[in-house]
């Protein structure tokens, strides 16, 4: 990461090169998402990814370079686990953009954790703090330290319900009739192997894929397909390796490389599930969570990232409206 990169990011922020949101009629029904903006073209779908910074199921911020960011590194895991499942891109018209195909979705989204930890109500850290010794139908011994690495990982399904997003077991799925037993284990089979190829090559890379989520659908063929978003820092929890052990020895924080210390922050300045208005998260708090943002793209794809100043002379929403137009 280049010594100017905070400046261009500052840069961006002061004049507005963020994208909020998106209004393209012409693109067919839109769907607005808490991050993505999605449009049926009937065909295909349009997800334009945004700068949204959503958690505790709400948007919190936005932050520049954040949806390039995230698109782009979908883009490289996608077809970097193309040989596990296939995925649902089609072609990226933008930087911001994706057109993927249209899939049946299974109502289940697969959440994989490696370590104990977490702060949102549905971590496991907060289940096993508060003396939960069964989590998702998951048996977890007494004596464990916040931030320990599993044996194994967990597979811990969620899936909507009337009060939100619900965590359920693998068994659950089947029972509650929202898979058949062998798509459900088809599924579990592919995600604990996508992990496994995110832990390893995170790993190659200086650092630590904790839990993720990832999310599946049929094809028209009938053929089980990833979409959505892969091991990104939205859907993924990510450490530094470098200093991991040492700092779990020393009972810190290990150190983070996605929007946990957002999160962190607002639960240390309001009540983010229950307040009807947040404060505003101040801009060298911004700015820090683009620049990992940055650097997180940088470290996991060996690329230099492209802030595409040449093209700042136009708006973002006009930038992707020209690259959809027909």
């Amino acid at each position: 990461m280049n010594e100017n990169s905070m400046i261009i990011i500052e840069r961006a922020l002061k004049q507005g090169r963020i994208l909020k949101e998106t209004d393209f009629s012409f693109c067919g029904e839109r769907r607005v998402g808490k991050v993505r903006d999605m449009y049926d073209r009937k065909r295909d779908l349009v997800m334009i990814t945004t700068d949204r910074q959503s958690a505790f199921d709400r948007v919190l911020a936005e932050v520049p370079f954040k949806g390039q960011v995230l698109s782009q590194v979908s883009g490289y895991w996608f077809d970097e686990t193309e040989d596990i499942v296939k995925n649902h891109i089609i072609e990226s018209p933008h930087p911001n953009v994706h057109i993927v195909k249209k899939l049946a979705m299974f109502p289940v989204e697969f959440v994989v954790r490696g370590y104990l930890t977490g702060v949102s109500a549905t971590s496991v850290w907060t289940a096993y703090a508060r003396g939960d010794r069964k989590f998702a139908g998951h048996d977890l011994p007494d004596g464990l330290v916040k931030n320990v690495k599993f044996p194994e990982p967990l597979v811990t399904p969620s899936t909507k319900s009337d009060h939100g997003d619900e965590t359920i077991s693998v068994a659950d799925i089947v029972t509650r009739g929202l898979m058949t037993e062998r798509d459900r284990d088809a599924c579990v089979e592919i995600v604990l192997e996508l992990f496994a190829r995110g832990q390893a090559l995170a790993h190659k890379n200086g650092l630590i894929l904790v839990d993720t989520k990832y999310e599946l659908g049929r094809d028209e063929k009938g053929n089980i397909v990833l979409a959505d978003e892969i091991h990104t820092p939205d859907s993924s929890r990510y450490w530094l390796a470098e200093d991991y052990e040492a700092r779990i020895k020393n009972n810190q924080e290990p150190k983070y490389i996605d929007k946990e210390f957002l999160r962190l922050w607002f639960k240390e300045n309001s009540n983010p599930y229950k307040d009807a208005s947040l404060p505003e998260a101040p801009s060298e708090l911004i700015s820090e969570l683009a620049r990992r943002y940055v650097l997180f793209y940088e470290k996991i794809t060996g690329k230099s990232f492209d802030y595409r100043e040449a093209h700042w002379d136009v708006p973002l929403t006009a930038e992707i409206k020209k690259a959809l137009t027909p």
